[in-house]
């Protein structure tokens, strides 16, 4: 193998391929990146045999071949030399990389590139088409409410369902439910219904980074993974095998108390009581109270035995009785900085039964969060 590429090429594809890198295996090649050569490109990949990532840079190839080389010292090395072009070339005989840049030669053991475990090749033909700065928002609008303890593995994934021309992202962690709906361009020919580990939409999220093109989704049949392919890199996660709960039962039916609120005020408010009820296990009391004649107000309360109390009062639009109910402050931001409208909707029942959040005019988003104990 020999070729040459601009280093901050490289150290950007570095970038998108490490996170799936192994940092603890007993295989010592999943430790490693992939390097090869691919039709006139270089080809990184990475994989911990759950979630592999391959990404694809422009170069100048003179000879193809490939190796695997140790994931950290290669990405440190990289990010560190000057901003020129950088010359890779492969001795296969002892499996050592030399790179050039600039002053700078350094030379690296790697592992064969037939030790690391083949990354799949989808079937672009049958994929699903999805824009990627729509699917992206879904993701970070659900993402963040799927559960990270290990014992519940079904709950630390996303349940991804398309029927025809639908699509729907679900998470849930016991105590709060993330619902995202949309609609596709073009109608799948058969449902699809997989839950997919919520650390890999994340990092799909985090490495499509042009929002004008379409991420191609691909199920292959009895594999247990999906793929997705962009322009120049693409993700393959293992599914998650189980049943996902029921979350549609859970959303109540209807509200006694419904609550318009400026959603930058009711941001503002938890980030400041966040401050106190954080000593005191994140309890936020909220006291819903319409006015007579004109908007009502929400009192936002927190108190701490070893910190101290503090109250703000926000002005709302407030249909249906007064009341006062508690939440989990931390819960309340991370759905709050999600939404993307002026205005949030909180409907309510009871102090002991869960609450909806809504952003004001669209549809397609649904927030289910659990009330704490009042204490």
């Amino acid at each position: 193998m020999k070729l040459t590429v601009s280093q901050a090429q490289l150290a950007h594809g570095l970038g998108v391929v490490a996170r799936a890198v192994s940092p603890r295996s007993t295989l010592p090649v999943l430790g490693n990146i992939l390097i090869a050569t691919d039709e006139g490109r270089l080809r990184l990949s990475a994989t911990n045999l759950e979630l592999g990532i391959t990404c694809w840079i422009g170069a100048q190839v003179e000879e193809d071949g490939s190796v695997t080389i140790p994931a950290r010292i290669f990405s440190d090395l990289v990010s560190a030399l000057p901003g020129d072009k950088v010359d890779l070339s492969l001795t296969p005989r002892t499996q050592t990389l030399n790179i050039r840049c600039g002053t700078s030669n350094f030379d690296i053991k790697g592992i064969d590139a037939g030790e690391f475990p083949p990354m799949p090749v989808p079937d672009l033909s049958s994929a699903v088409e999805l824009n990627v700065s729509d699917f992206k928002e879904m993701i970070q609008q659900v993402g963040f409410a799927a559960s990270t303890d290990e014992a519940r593995p079904v709950l630390q994934g996303v349940l991804l369902e398309i029927n025809d021309s639908h699509i729907s992202l679900a998470a849930t962690d016991g105590f709060r439910i993330s619902v995202r709906s949309a609609e596709l361009s073009n109608p799948v020919s058969s449902p699809v219904k997989v839950i997919i580990p919520a650390r890999s939409l994340s990092e799909l999220a985090r490495i499509a980074v042009n929002g004008n093109e379409s991420v191609q989704m691909v199920v292959p049949p009895d594999r247990g993974q999906a793929i997705f392919h962009l322009k120049d890199a693409e993700l393959a996660t293992q599914l998650i095998e189980g049943s996902f709960p029921d979350y549609r039962a859970i959303i109540p039916p209807g509200f006694k108390t419904r609550t318009i609120i400026s959603t930058a005020e009711i941001l503002k408010a938890c980030r400041q009581s966040e401050i106190i009820a954080r000593e005191g296990n994140n309890v936020i009391r909220l006291n819903l109270q319409p006015g007579d004649s004109g908007p009502g107000t929400v009192e936002f309360s927190t108190q701490s035995e070893e910190m101290g109390s503090g109250e703000v009062m926000v002005d709302a639009n407030i249909e249906g009785p007064d009341l006062l109910i508690a939440f989990n402050v931390r819960f309340l931001i991370e759905v709050l900085e999600v939404i993307g409208t002026p205005n949030t909707v909180l409907e309510t029942n009871a102090n002991n039964t869960p609450g909806l959040i809504t952003p004001v005019g669209d549809e397609h988003y649904k927030h289910v969060i659990m009330p704490m104990h009042l204490g």
